[in-house]
């Protein structure tokens, strides 16, 4: 474990939880307030009742989780590769510019 990793304690679903991260403390805040809004949705609140169990909860968190990063990724690589293309044909607009300059 690299020296800059830290323990990070937490609490979730009724559960007291640690995990070892060398991101901030912001970047941490962040995380755990993401899983936490995945985790209680529109409501606020984690599922009360009982009626789902911890660890599926977790899994369907996880997994929604894991659909937005998919998504955001997909994103990403329509995004440059859209920028490459207008790259490459503003760097011809130029090229022929210049040729037709001299």
């Amino acid at each position: 474990m690299p020296e800059s990793e830290r323990l990070v304690k937490f609490h979730l679903l009724g559960q007291d939880l640690a995990f070892y991260t060398s991101s901030s403390e912001e970047e941490v805040d962040r995380i755990l307030a993401l899983v936490r809004q995945e985790i209680e949705g529109d409501t606020g609140q984690p599922d009360s009742t009982g009626t789902i169990a911890v660890h599926k909860v977790a899994v369907m968190t996880c997994l929604n989780l894991a659909s937005r990063y998919i998504k955001l990724q997909s994103d990403f690589d329509s995004y440059k590769k859209r920028t490459e293309n207008r790259l490459a044909s503003l760097n011809e607009q130029l090229d022929n510019a210049l040729s037709a300059g001299k």
